[in-house]
């Protein structure tokens, strides 16, 4: 009788690559996100998590998990043009693509991508709907856990319903 292999039904993890990779230096504040359709409220975000003092790497999904989420029309801007504006911003010292399959999304495995890293800090907005996954992710990484506020009325949902006259 064989016993089971509990790897054998295991989804593929995530994988990152680098669009801009960060200097050496201290352990960095790490993002992950969408980031499509740049605007006020992600450079707001991304200006206080700067001005804190530590490098910050931002994580961009790719097309493939953002479009199961977020539907058919999604994202606006393709994977690596969101990482190169990103990678404009003087806030940002470093940004990678993950890619893997959409229904990965577990803080286990978000944690096992980004413990490389080495992290500092996992960064995210008041009101995110993972904000206990991703305060379970940086303690299982030994870094802390920021919430920072939420520009209202700012998001790309937002943004993209006032084009289409829907807001």
């Amino acid at each position: 009788m064989t016993t089971p292999d509990p790897l054998q039904d295991r989804v593929p993890a995530l994988v990152s690559q680098w669009f801009s990779r960060p200097r050496p230096s201290a352990a960095p504040v790490v993002v992950t996100g969408v980031f499509d359709v740049l605007h006020v409220g992600h450079i707001r975000f991304l200006s206080a998590i700067r001005e804190r003092g530590l490098p910050l790497v931002v994580g961009v999904e790719n097309d493939e998990r953002v479009r199961a989420w977020k539907g058919p029309y999604r994202p606006v801007n393709p994977a690596a043009e969101r990482a190169e504006m990103l990678a404009a911003l003087r806030p940002v010292d470093g940004v990678f693509t993950i890619a893997g399959p959409p229904e990965v999304a577990d803080w286990e495995t978000y944690t096992d991508l980004l413990r490389p890293l080495n992290p500092a800090a996992l960064a995210f907005t008041s009101g995110d709907p993972y904000t206990e996954a991703k305060q379970r992710g940086a303690a299982a990484l030994g870094a802390e856990a920021w919430e920072l506020p939420l520009t209202e009325g700012r998001s790309t949902t937002a943004a993209l319903g006032r084009l289409s006259g829907t807001l």
